[in-house]
């Protein structure tokens, strides 16, 4: 199944090379494709990060209330989620799915003929940014190099876009995480194929402005929806049992 897979990626992409007559410009178009399909995912995913903001404060009341009991509230939370219908990780389905074409396109990238060039900006999508460096230089390779800085950035900036409306706390927390992983992508990006930092770099690019100008609507309007549906809804009364004291031994 894996290696159809691979061979499927790679038929694409020869298809597309052949009828534009560049690599590169066909790894760009696969990408656009990809993103296009999973558009309504994606909105359902942005759904569902609404909705899980608006059932925060919920979730907050719960974890109070049991924080002396750690299996009933593991309970609750499980109860309070199943009446809502709510996944918490249903907004990591689109990552998820992505994740298959990124190792599959890291196979076939490393596999194509030596003349895979993205309109003579990047001699070979196969090369990766070191060798790039070290056969033409910083300064042959600084267009390498970019894309391997944009891999992080590229990383950084949606975490940064979701932290702006939260709590300063949690904000703080998603920055440190993002600057952390974009951090880590540069590292990896330095020794991949330069062709997955295209495809990694035009993808997270398609995101970040769906994201700006398209998924922030939804978002707005799917967590307007999901507050409305649970202000009338009563408080969770957090009242702790006190702890008695332990009885001290008799000397």
């Amino acid at each position: 199944m894996w290696d159809w897979f691979i061979w499927f990626l790679k038929s694409v992409l020869e298809f597309f090379a052949n009828t534009f007559g560049d690599w590169g410009l066909a790894v760009i178009i696969l990408t656009v494709i990809i993103r296009l399909a999973l558009t309504p995912l994606t909105i359902k995913s942005t759904k569902s990060s609404a909705k899980m903001q608006a059932l925060q404060p919920k979730l907050q009341e719960i974890q109070e209330l049991y924080a002396d009991d750690p299996q009933k509230q593991t309970e609750e939370l499980q109860k309070f989620y199943s009446e809502n219908k709510f996944n918490p990780l249903g907004g990591c389905l689109p990552v998820l799915i992505q994740m298959p074409v990124f190792f599959a396109l890291f196979s076939v990238l490393k596999e194509l003929p030596e003349g895979a060039h993205f309109y003579g900006i990047l001699g070979s999508l196969s090369q990766s940014v070191s060798g790039a460096v070290a056969e033409l230089g910083l300064a042959g390779a600084w267009v390498y190099v970019l894309l391997d800085l944009l891999f992080g950035v590229l990383t950084f900036v949606p975490m940064w876009l979701n932290s702006r409306n939260a709590a300063a706390e949690q904000r703080q927390q998603n920055l440190m995480m993002g600057l952390l992983m974009g951090g880590m992508m540069c590292w990896f990006g330095w020794a991949v194929p330069v062709g997955i930092l295209l495809y990694y770099d035009t993808s997270s690019a398609w995101g970040a402005i769906q994201q700006q100008f398209i998924t922030k609507k939804v978002l707005d309007a799917a967590k307007k929806e999901e507050e409305e549906k649970f202000a009338n809804q009563p408080k969770i009364d957090i009242v702790r049992k006190e702890r008695k004291p332990r009885p001290h031994k008799k000397k």
